[in-house]
């Protein structure tokens, strides 16, 4: 699996605990920035990880700034993409099971690191269900991206 991965000042506290559970999950990273805690916009990089999902470049995103929400808009703009924003390890779990999220995004200011790295592992590990209640859903909303 390839995950697209990016940060602004607020979330980059989480990077080193993103990159070791992809690795650990045997994902490969495709890193859309940034690496330092100087200020800088959310936007581009989110946009960067969806964007990256929705052409086919990655399986699934995780974007973190400082609580995931601003990010989690940003890239649920981009066509394809499902974001949530996670700060629980059901919620993380259910986003896959059932929605088919494909874009996680973490608040650096929310989540500490032990969390995250539980969320992060179960929501790289738990696939989509399949059934067909929750595809007829998903179809349903994606079908209002116009």
């Amino acid at each position: 699996m390839k995950v697209a991965i990016a940060f602004d000042h607020a979330g980059i506290v989480l990077r080193p605990v993103v990159e070791e559970v992809i690795e650990q999950c045997g994902g490969q990273i495709l890193d859309c920035g940034t690496d330092s805690a100087d200020p800088v916009d959310y936007v581009p990089h989110a946009f960067a990880a969806a964007d990256a999902v929705s052409q086919g470049k990655a399986d699934r995103a995780i974007i973190c700034c400082g609580t995931g929400l601003g990010s989690c808009i940003a890239a649920s703009k981009v066509r394809g993409v499902r974001g949530v924003t996670v700060s629980d390890t059901y919620s993380a779990r259910m986003s896959r099971l059932h929605n088919d999220a494909n874009c996680l995004c973490l608040g650096g200011r929310v989540v500490g690191t032990e969390l995250a790295r539980d969320i992060l592992t179960l929501w790289l590990q738990t696939e989509f269900s399949g059934e067909d209640r929750h595809r007829r859903r998903i179809d349903d909303v994606m079908a209002r991206e116009g």
